[in-house]
C-alpha cells in the first residue's frame, strides 16, 4: 500500500483526539474509502478530520488517483488539467510571501516523499517504537509528511503531547512548547529559522534538537542534529542532497538537487529550475563555519533602505530574541529618501513595553537594520505557522497597517525620515 504502512496490525497508527486507529483498523479504512468516479484528482479540503486526511491521502495514492491536499472537490477538478505528468500528490498552500495569500499547488511524486523516509528516520534517531506528535493541521505540507513519517516508521503519529517521544514543530511553536511541562525529548524543527537564544532554550530543557531547512517545493535541503549544548547555528546537507550556493541580486541563493524535489508548481511560486536538475525558490544562506550553511530568509524578502540590503527574517528573528516579543514581522515600505524603510509588527507578551522593545532593538540592531515605524497587533501567519508576509504587504499598501508609534529618526548616514 503506497510503502507508507508498515507498523503491526494491532498497534495503534493514528491517535488524534478521541480516535484511536491501529494499524489493521487504518488498512481496512483505506480500503473501504469510496472515491469520486472518474480518473481525476481527489479533493482532501481544509477542516477534515485527520483521520480521514491520512485514509483519504492513501487511498487516492493506492489507486492511482493524484490527491489534492488542502483543497475542495471541485479544487481538484479544476486543476486535474494542469498537472504534471505523474503527479500523485499536490499539496495547495498558501505560502508566506504570496500577495494576499493566493493559493499555489506543489506537486510531486509519491516516491519524492518516499525516498527521504529512511534518511530522515536514521537522522533523528526515530524507530517503530516512537510516538509522534504534531503541533499543526495536516493540510501542511511539514505536518502531513510527518505522520506518513511516523507510520513509515511503524510508530504512532498524534496531536496529544502527553506521553509522545518527539514532536515535529515550527520555531514559533517549540517557543511556546518550552514553557509547557509536557514537552517531548526530542524535536523535529523546521519552517523558519531558528535563533541561538532558542536552541539554548531547548538545550537547558535536555531536547534532542533535529533541525532542518527545506520548502513544499524541494523538500528537505539541509540538517543537523544538536546533541549537546547549544550547537552551530549552520546546516549541513541534508543525506541525498547537492547543495550549491549561487550569487543574486539580494546574496547567496540555495540551489539543491535530489529526489526530493517537487515535479513543478501551479498558480506561480518561487521554484526555478536549470538544466542540471538543481531548483531554488529563492531562500538566502551564507557559509557558517566547517562548510555549514546558515539560511538567511527569502530574497523576496530582502529590502533595500538607504543603499542597504536587509533581510526581513534576520531582523525578525533579532526582534524575537528580545525579551516580550512573542513575535515579529518587518515589511518595506517606500519611502522617497531611503528608497524603503522598515516597519516592524510586533506581538507583545502581557505588561510589555513597546518604547522597552524599540531600546532593545537600538541595542542589538545596527542603523541600517533598525525599524523606522512600528506597530503593536498579532502577527498573521500562514497554516504551516510562518508569517503571512502577503497579507501584512497587503494591509500597509491598503493604509490599514497604522504605527502604533512615532517614526524614529533615521540612521546616521546623512539621510532622513
Amino acid at each position: 500500500m503506497t510503502g507508507w504502512l508498515r507498523g503491526a496490525p494491532g498497534d495503534v497508527a493514528l491517535a488524534f483526539g478521541r480516535d484511536l486507529v491501529r494499524y489493521g483498523e487504518l488498512a481496512a479504512l483505506v480500503d473501504g474509502v469510496r472515491l469520486p468516479p472518474g480518473p481525476g484528482a481527489v479533493g482532501c479540503p481544509v477542516g477534515t478530520p485527520p483521520v480521514d486526511v491520512v485514509s483519504t491521502v492513501l487511498a487516492a495514492l493506492d489507486r492511482g488517483r493524484p490527491v489534492l491536499v488542502g483543497g475542495s472537490q471541485r479544487d481538484a477538478d479544476r486543476i486535474t488539467g494542469e498537472l504534471p505528468a505523474g503527479t500523485e500528490l499536490s499539496l495547495l498552500t498558501s505560502g508566506s510571501s504570496r500577495a494576499a495569500g493566493m493559493p499555489r499547488v506543489v506537486a510531486r511524486t509519491n516516491a519524492s516523499w518516499l525516498a527521504s523516509a529512511g534518511p530522515l528516520a536514521e537522522l533523528a534517531g526515530l524507530g517503530a517504537g516512537d510516538r509522534v506528535a504534531v503541533t499543526g493541521p495536516l493540510h501542511v505540507s511539514m505536518h502531513l509528511y510527518a505522520v506518513l513519517h511516523a507510520l513509515w516508521l511503524g510508530a504512532s503519529a498524534t496531536d496529544d503531547l502527553v506521553g509522545a517521544t518527539v514532536v515535529h514543530a515550527t520555531p514559533t511553536r517549540l517557543a511556546r512548547l518550552l514553557d509547557d511541562v509536557a514537552v517531548p525529548p526530542a524535536a523535529i524543527v523546521a519552517g523558519a529559522a531558528m535563533s541561538d537564544a532558542l536552541r539554548a532554550r531547548a538545550a537547558a530543557r535536555g531536547i534532542r534538537l533535529n533541525e532542518y531547512y527545506g520548502a513544499a517545493e524541494l523538500s528537505f535541503v539541509l540538517a543537523r542534529v544538536h546533541r549537546a549544548g547549544a550547537g552551530p547555528a549552520g546546516l549541513d546537507a541534508f543525506p541525498g542532497v547537492e547543495v550549491e550556493l549561487r550569487p543574486a541580486a539580494a546574496g547567496d541563493e540555495v540551489w539543491a538537487r535530489s529526489a526530493y524535489l517537487a515535479l513543478g508548481v501551479i498558480g506561480g511560486g518561487m521554484l526555478r529550475r536549470d538544466e542540471r536538475g538543481f531548483a531554488t525558490v529563492g531562500d538566502l544562506a551564507e557559509r557558517a563555519g566547517s562548510g555549514a550553511l546558515r539560511v538567511l530568509g527569502r530574497g523576496d524578502a530582502a529590502i533595500t533602505t538607504a543603499g542597504a540590503t536587509v533581510l526581513a527574517e534576520d531582523v525578525e528573528a533579532r526582534l524575537e530574541a528580545l525579551p516580550g516579543v512573542a513575535g515579529a514581522a518587518v515589511l518595506g515600505e517606500p519611502h522617497e529618501l531611503l528608497g524603503q524603510r522598515l516597519v516592524a509588527v510586533v506581538e507583545l507578551e502581557v505588561g510589555v513595553r513597546l518604547d522597552d522593545v524599540v531600546a532593545g532593538a537600538r541595542r542589538t540592531l545596527s542603523p541600517v537594520e533598525l525599524p523606522r515605524r512600528w506597530v503593536v497587533r498579532d502577527v498573521p501567519r500562514t497554516a504551516s505557522g510562518k508569517v503571512a508576509r502577503g497579507a501584512l504587504r497587503d494591509e500597509l499598501a491598503s493604509g490599514e497597517l497604522v504605527a502604533a508609534s512615532s517614526t524614529i529618526p533615521a540612521p546616521s548616514t546623512g539621510s532622513s525620515s
